[in-house]
């Protein structure tokens, strides 16, 4: 920042909307907006050019929406922080969004209200979301930890273990199974208690939802 001043670039495909949030951080003496642009493509550009401070950016525009442009700046190592808008409630794409570099998340439709309190918070080195957004992220960071463990704990298992697990998932018996491994029936029931006992599998379902999780069903 220069002398306190928040240097802003707001990027949004449509004029009107980059005028109302002109107009809404117009009122604030700290903040100065410096440019505007209509699509991703011409936001990394620009942020490049004028190294603003914050970079205020729809998720959706032409050319390059507002996810590949928090990426490209990001692993280009622009220190301006963004801050991402957009008209939907956060989903499970907010967790990636901000792993690629975003700082902040806002509705629209707060931005008459939060907008220039977001703008200072992720300036200053914050992180801004709204407390639905929160949640959200709360839960995908749950379920993100929940994978790692379940990688983990598949990590552990031999690999003849992984293949029957696998076989079990896809919808084989234990007799295919033994045929297709060359084993017995049997050694395929003491390879499968093994896995409930590190994994805590028993029925085909379980199994089933486990290897989704790890995308093992698509693996050759």
């Amino acid at each position: 920042m220069t002398n306190d001043i928040i240097r802003v670039v707001l990027a949004d495909d449509h004029t009107v909307v980059r005028a109302g949030l002109k107009a809404v951080l117009g009122g604030a003496k700290d903040i100065q907006v410096i440019g505007e642009v209509g699509n991703g493509a011409d936001a990394v550009a620009m942020t490049e050019k004028l190294d603003p401070d914050v970079l205020v950016m729809d998720l959706s525009m032409p050319q390059m929406d507002g996810a590949e442009a928090t990426k490209t700046l990001s692993a280009a190592g622009a220190r301006t922080k963004i801050l991402i808008l957009t008209m939907h409630s956060p989903d499970e794409a907010l967790v990636p969004l901000l792993e690629s570099g975003a700082s902040g998340f806002l509705q629209k439709s707060a931005a008459d209200r939060e907008l220039v309190d977001a703008v200072r918070a992720v300036a200053h080195g914050d992180t801004y979301l709204q407390p639905s957004a929160a949640r959200v992220l709360a839960g995908g960071l749950r379920k993100k930890a929940e994978h790692i463990d379940e990688r983990t704990k598949y990590e552990r298992l031999t690999q003849r273990e992984r293949d029957v697990l696998r076989l079990v998932a896809q919808g084989y018996s234990a007799p295919e199974i033994g045929e297709r491994l060359f084993i017995s029936p049997k050694t395929v029931d003491t390879y499968k208690q093994r896995i409930q006992e590190k994994l805590g599998l028993q029925h085909r379902s379980e199994y089933v939802q486990f290897a989704l999780h790890l995308g093992l069903l698509t693996e050759e």
